[in-house]
């Protein structure tokens, strides 16, 4: 039976690669405005589904909390579910995920990840001022929305290995779908200057600022079309020769049973008890803590070469050993 996590996740693939079958059609005359609905659907999905992995899969770490205003027009002493007009519970929202994530759960993203969500998010929210035939405003789209992919396929291998192998994601440039010589231009309104503005001067920041590594905030798109020779791709190569390395892929089962790295753990246990230090102490109770399998497993980069690099990841279970030997906070 598929975790609360997967099935997230597997909704979270579904709306991107329906970004870009969407952005992808010929004729497809909202294709900016939808692709940024499409793209941030999904990125809300997997935040969240990255929440229920590290909480355990549990359901409660997706509701909304507040405090409620009482008769008197005080605020309540405890948070109370927030509930929307039909009365169900409200879930949290993008950035509250993503504030849980990298506060509550200590785990790393990348900056670029966040102002690349900011902005497609502003366009989403934008969309409905659109002009789809304004140039500037669906190049920058693009760029966005390309850099998006790319974060979203490295983020999606790191938390939760192998599993968009299968797909291919990527966005067709605009060249294929019109001229840019002779593309109609329509003046934009307020609100797009001010749109473009905004996500211009993000950009700034990262013209001459320090390396992000493989993740992006926007990416420039230049084709060329120009002719290859036959062997001129990638030096890729099928064998069903027997002896041949056999690499099996349980990386996302992996991800459900040990889901903290050492930074998830290391917050979790300061957040956790009142005397917790990284010292000494703590290094020896989580390396003697690391041989129980149950508790922990190590993940190799490469499974064939066990004296390459290495990375352990934690069962949430752990906690309740190290309950043994820390105070709680009351």
């Amino acid at each position: 039976m598929k975790s609360r996590s997967k099935l997230m996740l597997e909704k979270s693939i579904a709306s991107m690669l329906s970004a870009i079958e969407v952005y992808n059609k010929p004729d497809f005359k909202y294709r900016e405005e939808t692709f940024s609905v499409l793209c941030i659907n999904s990125w809300e999905l997997l935040l969240k589904s990255k929440v229920l992995n590290l909480s355990g899969n549990q359901m409660g770490s997706l509701i909304a909390m507040e405090y409620k205003t009482l008769k008197g027009g005080a605020k309540s002493k405890n948070k109370h579910r927030k509930k929307n007009r039909s009365g169900n519970p409200m879930s949290i929202s993008l950035f509250e995920a993503y504030r849980v994530i990298t506060e509550d759960y200590g785990l790393k993203v990348n900056k670029a990840v966040l102002d690349n969500l900011i902005a497609i998010t502003e366009i989403r929210d934008n969309s409905i001022h659109f002009v789809n035939d304004d140039l500037l405003l669906a190049i920058k789209v693009q760029e966005l929305g390309t850099a998006s992919l790319q974060n979203y396929f490295h983020l999606v291998s790191d938390w939760f290995g192998n599993v968009l192998g299968g797909y291919n994601f990527y966005l067709m440039p605009l060249s294929f779908f019109r001229g840019f010589d002779t593309a109609k231009g329509i003046s934009l309104n307020t609100n797009e200057k001010k749109l473009l503005e905004f996500i211009s001067s993000r950009e700034k920041e990262y013209d001459e600022g320090e390396d992000y590594g493989d993740y992006n905030l926007t990416l420039k798109i230049d084709v060329k079309f120009q002719k290859v020779k036959s062997n001129a791709g990638l030096p890729v190569q099928v064998t069903n020769d027997p002896s041949a390395p056999m690499v099996q892929l349980s990386e996302e089962d992996i991800s459900d049973r040990f889901p903290w790295d050492y930074d998830v753990l290391t917050t979790r246990l300061r957040k956790r008890y009142n005397d917790f230090k990284i010292n000494p102490k703590y290094h020896k109770l989580r390396k003697d803590l690391e041989k129980n399998k149950k508790l922990a497993h190590v993940r190799y980069l490469n499974p064939s070469n066990k004296k390459g690099g290495k990375k352990t990841l934690y069962s949430t279970n752990i906690q309740k050993e190290f309950d043994k030997h820390y105070a709680k906070n009351s």
